[in-house]
């Protein structure tokens, strides 16, 4: 029987689901799919606290530097997290010989170039089907199954805070702050959510699947994000008025032609669309290839035993490839020189937008909100206007646009600073009919 050692570095929340799965599955597999794999060394900082896992006979460490030195330790499960000692170790283990499988999708969409050299300098492989989605396999999914297809389109719901917050302020009426602070309390965001909120973790992961949609080195700076943070109780209610639904979307596109677009931000979803069922801390990823057509992938996107699951996932599939000598099964997505796709640029984004204004309530105001639009050639859908507050002789105007580019409407943006009847900053949210 293939016998292979594994070792683990964080054994945190994740990293004890981990340790659990391995020690817990050890017979099954022999019996199974008739491969050994023992979890031999644990590494952390705090090696006394239990976890709640049964680690008899796992060599426990405070000393990163006896993985690498355990020559019997051929794959190292990575959950340290963040980008200093993560990035160090990853890529001194790499250099090493030693597989890693990771969750860090940050250390991933950051540093995929210079860890795929190690890799390639070790003869090792790097694994991170868990860095995107938890226990959605859709690294998976992209990567390997869908290889015969061109990745058309993909559209995700990814970040679990962020979903979690939009869908309290919407059925449950919490104010932004409330629903942060409640998903804090339930464990759904971290004490610091600025990451989640503000679309940088959506960010690096639509940044890792767009590079294996496209086969080419997409960098997670390279695109715009936006967060929800700006996302107000009103803006909630007249999307629901004009049959939608917002979500922080990241959205991937292959526009033909070699060009790609790459986008995270707060979007208007229609009602009865695919993803707009998708409430509370659960993730979907809807992917179209152009074989396969339409898949959605939904399921939990963090998590201890979601997660751990991916993570174990990655471990028996390298250990199945050492098992027959298969190595290297890495993809060109992070090839420093890798780059078969230009992405377009942010002015030429095709949309349809949401603008809202507070205004005084008087007569003109909305004709000169129109004229400028008119003369920047936006079209206008819909619009909405409502008195808001009395004493204060203010008004909301919602107008819905027809499709356009994001050049126009920020032009038109610009010239609206000019009206001095504005109350306050335009809300802009775009708007995807999927």
């Amino acid at each position: 029987m293939f016998n292979a050692k594994v070792g683990l570095i964080g054994f945190g929340t994740i990293g004890g689901g981990v340790a659990d799965i391995i020690i817990k599955k050890r017979e099954f597999w022999q019996n199974t799919l008739g491969i050994d794999v023992e979890l031999k060394m644990i590494v952390d900082t705090d090696i006394t606290s239990d976890r709640g896992v049964d680690v008899t006979g796992v060599i426990l460490s405070d000393n990163y530097k006896d993985l690498i030195a355990d020559e019997e330790i051929s794959t190292i499960v990575e959950l340290v997290g963040g980008y200093g000692f993560a990035k160090d170790f990853v890529v001194e283990a790499l250099k090493a010989g030693k597989n890693i499988v990771t969750a860090n999708k940050a250390l991933i969409a950051t540093y995929g170039t210079e860890l795929y050299a190690a890799a390639k300098e070790g003869n090792a492989d790097l694994f991170y089907d868990a860095a995107v989605a938890g226990g959605i396999p859709i690294v998976k999914a992209v990567k390997e199954a869908l290889q015969a297809n061109t990745i058309t389109d993909m559209y995700g719901i990814i970040n679990g805070t962020c979903n979690y917050v939009l869908t309290e302020m919407e059925i449950n009426g919490l104010t932004f702050d409330a629903a942060i602070k409640q998903a804090q309390e339930l464990g759904f965001a971290e004490l610091d959510p600025t990451f989640d909120i503000e679309g940088v973790d959506t960010g690096h992961k639509i940044a890792i699947l767009a590079s294996l949609a496209s086969w080419s080195n997409v960098k997670a700076d390279s695109f715009l994000v936006e967060g929800i943070s700006k996302i107000t109780a009103e803006d909630i209610g007249y999307a629901k008025e004009l049959g939608y639904k917002i979500k922080l979307l990241a959205i991937y596109r292959d526009l033909g032609d070699d060009k790609i677009e790459v986008r995270v931000h707060p979007t208007m979803i229609p009602l009865n669309s695919t993803l707009a069922v998708i409430d509370g801390e659960f993730n979907a990823v809807k992917v179209t290839g152009d074989s396969v057509e339409e898949l959605l992938f939904k399921g939990k996107g963090a998590g201890r035993f979601p997660t751990a699951s991916a993570v174990v996932s990655d471990v028996l599939d390298i250990v199945k490839n050492e098992e027959f000598g298969a190595k290297r099964r890495l993809l060109p997505e992070f090839e420093s020189d890798h780059v078969t796709k230009t992405m377009i640029e942010q002015k030429d984004f095709v949309s349809e937008y949401y603008l809202r204004f507070v205004t005084a309530d008087k007569i003109g105001v909305l004709s000169s909100i129109t004229s400028i639009l008119g003369e920047n050639g936006v079209s206008i859908k819909s619009i909405i206007q409502k008195k808001v507050d009395e004493n204060a002789e203010t008004a909301h105007f919602v107008i819905l646009t027809h499709k356009t580019t994001e050049g126009t409407v920020q032009s038109s943006m610009k010239a609206f600073n000019s009206l001095s009847f504005l109350k306050g900053e335009t809300q802009l949210i775009r708007v995807e009919e999927m």
